[in-house]
């Protein structure tokens, strides 16, 4: 079994080498540890620091692409090159390396598609107060948009099996982990979360330039994720809200009306046919954008076969290896028996 263990860079030449230095050199049930950086256009060493370390492959972007779209280049390297497993950690340290163990042990036992590791964020002394709550809040919201049980959406600390980072598209360019979250809900992938633990902060975090734009971001990244994969959800819960205020105002109207005040109130009755009229149009919006998801099912899962055979005759794997599926021949397994019982018959 093989493991790959990437780590996204921007300029983090000063703090690159701890971060190496750091990771495990053999993991029990894992046969092989390679170490993969990945250059999202950085300006400064980080090529060279990451070559002088000795890792044993750097994809290098020309230009800075954002972080999701290093982790997408990222699976697909691993891939390419064989990878059962991939871990994802930072370049700044912030995780403790010794927790890999932790977080691949799941997928090797075969209990996990996805393992995240769990910060103890009420205990991290650089998280500010805002932040821890909106970190739990941020989670909360995930859970309930992926209807997963993931107590640290945030954390890019979390491994792969072969089967998920095949399965793996993320479409937004700012970050990776809450929409690969829903995705996997989605999916019906099973995920866990199990606890690490966190180094002391080497440099402030690069994701976001202030709190508001990390809020608004991460929600725009989860109505987005919520919208594509489950536009029905979405749209008919707004539709049945915006419909029934409509209906209560209708009523209102009504009421006066035969109380012979409707004359009164007529806006009143403009304002309830225009709620009606707008969850008609979202409920609409909501069994067309279900039609869409379908067809961007089978379009995914065409995808996911495409890459899986470009991906496993790349590096030699075997579909049965690591597949959930498992096709029994009953008839073929009877006739096997049935040859071998003729056979014996005319030896004796």
């Amino acid at each position: 079994m093989k493991l790959i263990i990437q780590i996204p860079c921007y300029n983090e030449a000063e703090t690159l080498t701890i971060a190496l230095n750091a990771l495990p050199k053999h993991i029990d049930g894992i046969d092989e540890i390679e170490y993969l950086v990945i250059d999202d256009g950085s300006k400064d060493d980080t090529e060279r620091v990451a070559r002088e370390w000795g890792v044993n492959y750097i994809v290098k972007q020309r230009r800075n692409k954002g972080l999701a779209k290093g982790f997408m280049k990222g699976l697909d390297f691993c891939l390419k090159n064989g990878a059962d497993i991939i871990v994802n950690t930072d370049a700044d340290n912030q995780y403790v390396a010794d927790d890999i163990e932790k977080i691949v042990r799941p997928i090797i036992e075969k209990k996990a598609h996805i393992v995240i590791g769990e910060r103890p964020i009420d205990e991290t002394e650089h998280f500010s107060p805002l932040k821890k709550k909106l970190q739990h809040f941020g989670s909360w919201v995930v859970r309930k948009a992926s209807g997963t049980d993931i107590p640290d959406a945030p954390s890019g600390f979390r491994a792969f099996s072969r089967q998920a980072a095949l399965k793996m598209y993320v479409i937004n360019e700012y970050t990776y982990t809450l929409e690969t979250i829903v995705q996997a809900g989605q999916e019906k992938m099973t995920i866990m979360s199990v606890p690490i633990r966190t180094n002391p902060e080497l440099r402030e975090s690069r994701l976001f330039k202030s709190m508001g734009g990390y809020v608004r971001r991460s929600m725009m990244t989860i109505i987005r994720a919520t919208l594509v994969y489950k536009p029905l959800k979405f749209f008919m819960t707004l539709g049945l809200i915006l419909g029934g205020i409509g209906v209560g105002f209708y009523i209102r109207y009504l009421v006066f009306y035969f109380m012979g005040l409707g004359a009164g109130h007529t806006q009143g009755l403009i304002f309830a046919s225009t709620l009606i009229i707008l969850g008609f149009i979202s409920i609409i919006a909501g069994l067309l954008g279900d039609l869409f998801s379908a067809n961007r099912k089978l379009l995914q899962e065409v995808r996911y076969h495409n890459r899986k055979r470009e991906f496993d005759a790349a590096c030699g794997k075997d579909p049965k290896d690591y597949e959930d599926i498992e096709f029994i021949n009953i008839k073929k397994e009877k006739d096997i028996q049935k040859d071998t019982s003729d056979e014996t018959d005319i030896n004796t």
